[in-house]
Formats: C-alpha cells, structure tokens, sequence
C-alpha cells in the first residue's frame, strides 16, 4: 500500500475523531470511550475498502457494515457525513428530540446505517444473514461486522460463530474491538477472554491479529482476509478505550460519561492539533 494513502487514511480517522468529539461535547454525555476505539477501522472501511455510494445508501451492491456495538454510533455518523450521506449540520442533533442520530444505530433512521444494533450479541446473528442473503442472490458483496470485546460474554456471538465456520459464510469478516474494558471495568475481572483469536480459530475461522490504530496494518489485515475463500474471518484489533480524547483516554469508567464544557473544548482542541499535524482536512 502507498504511504500517501495510509496518510490520507490517517487524515480521515483524525477528522472522525474530531467530529465524534463535537457531537459528543455538544451533547454533554454519550459513549465516548468504545466510539473513540473505532475511529482507525471505520477510516479504514470507509476511505476505501469498503464498495458504497452515499448517493445511494440502499444500492443493492453495495458492502454493508453491521456495528453491533451499536453505542459506537456516534463515531459511525461522523464517517458517514464526512461521506456525504447526509448533512454534517446533522451531527448537532446527536441523540436529541426528533434527531435522525440516535444514541444507538438505527437503519430506518439514519442514511448509510445499514442494520439497527444495539442489542449486545446479535449483530453476529444478523451479519451472517446478511452475507448468506448476498451469497443465495448470486452477489459479491462483502459483509464487515464490529463487535466490542465485552460483547463477547453474549452466548450468541459463540452460536454465531460456529454456524458461520460449519456452513462456511464467507465474504464475511468480522473485527473485535479488543479495548479490553467493557460498561462496568476490565474484561480480565469481568469475564476473562482469553485468547480471543485463539477461541475462534478452534471454531475454525481464519483469524488475524492487528494494532486497531494503524490503518496501514487494519488495510493488510482486510487484504490478507479476503484472500482466505470458504471460510469466515476475523480480525482481532488491539485498541485503546477513549483513544485520542483528552478526558476519556486511560480512564476505567469512560464507556459512558457525563461531558463537561471545559473538558469538551479541551478535547476538540487537542483532535484540531492532531488533525492539523497530519495536514489539514485530509482525503475522505
């Protein structure tokens, strides 16, 4: 991959970030820490990998992402409206009254949102119908899936993935975002995952380990998963909870937090600098 479109890729997350931080401090409270962990892997899918037209947000050939941890939404709108799908006016209206944003991803609300998440554990159900929907209509769609580490205590994850691997659901790949904490602490002290490529390696999926703040290694990761034909994949991303925000990086409890003004205008000038640093706007 060239380093002018890593660069750019770099640019991209660094505007996400920026705008998820406004949304956010605008709001006074939200999922700061789990939306700041995915900014890198939705700059990734979304400043190229991924085959959409956000003219036509229902193009029937188009990739879809299910965010199945679905409080990530905020960092998902501010991807999409960098797109064009909608108005970057409308990231002002995160989570208020009669809001196209809401708190959590929404498909018949928002343009772009592809599968209403939220429900911890079953947007691996609805990913794999997803992709064995596209494979019974004959198309080449790719299915690409978010799921939070935390997430993985749900025994539908575990369900999911041993149908995806025994009816071999390819053109599916699926990342954890492993920030290691979860709503109420670590996920060592809550429930203990382990080795997670591991666990789905044995599920026999083709699996893959990589820093989920370097979208040159996310982009290699995809590459290397497509090229893996017949089975699922799953990319594990090692993350940072509260990544680039001023008063939620390296904080325990920043799965949800109130927002205090200071504190916003803190971190939205710390994401301008970073974006600044890298060259300005970038390419999206």
């Amino acid at each position: 991959m060239a380093k002018e479109s890593v660069k750019d890729m770099m640019r991209f997350a660094a505007r996400i970030r920026l705008e998820t931080i406004r949304e956010l401090a605008g709001l006074g409270f939200g999922h700061v820490g789990g939306a700041m962990s995915v900014v890198e892997l939705l700059a990734v899918l979304y400043g190229g990998v991924m085959r959409i037209d956000p003219a036509r947000p229902d193009w029937e050939e188009r990739d879809w992402l299910v965010c199945s941890k679905g409080h990530a939404g905020p960092a998902l709108y501010a991807a999409l409206a960098l797109k064009g799908y909608f108005p970057m006016e409308m990231l002002s209206t995160l989570n208020r009254g009669g809001t196209s944003l809401p708190s959590h991803c929404d498909r018949n609300r928002t343009p772009g949102v592809d599968m209403t998440t939220g429900s911890l554990g079953q947007g691996m159900s609805t990913a794999i119908g997803v992709a064995l929907g596209n494979r019974l209509d004959n198309r080449e769609n790719w299915t690409y899936l978010i799921l939070g580490d935390g997430e993985l205590d749900e025994g539908q994850v575990w369900e999911g993935a041993l149908f995806a691997s025994h009816f071999r659901v390819d053109h599916l790949i699926v990342f954890v975002d492993r920030n290691k904490q979860q709503l109420d602490g670590c996920t060592k002290d809550i429930m203990n995952l382990g080795d997670v490529a591991g666990k789905f390696k044995s599920f026999g999926w083709h699996t893959q380990e990589a820093d989920g703040h370097d979208p040159g290694a996310i982009r290699d990761a995809v590459q290397n998963a497509k090229e893996a034909a017949g089975r699922p994949s799953v990319i594990v991303l090692d993350t940072v909870k509260g990544k680039g925000c001023t008063f939620a990086e390296g904080v325990l409890y920043n799965h949800h937090m109130s927002i205090r003004e200071e504190e916003g205008r803190e971190a939205v000038r710390a994401a301008e600098a970073a974006l600044a640093a890298l060259g300005g706007k970038g390419s999206v």
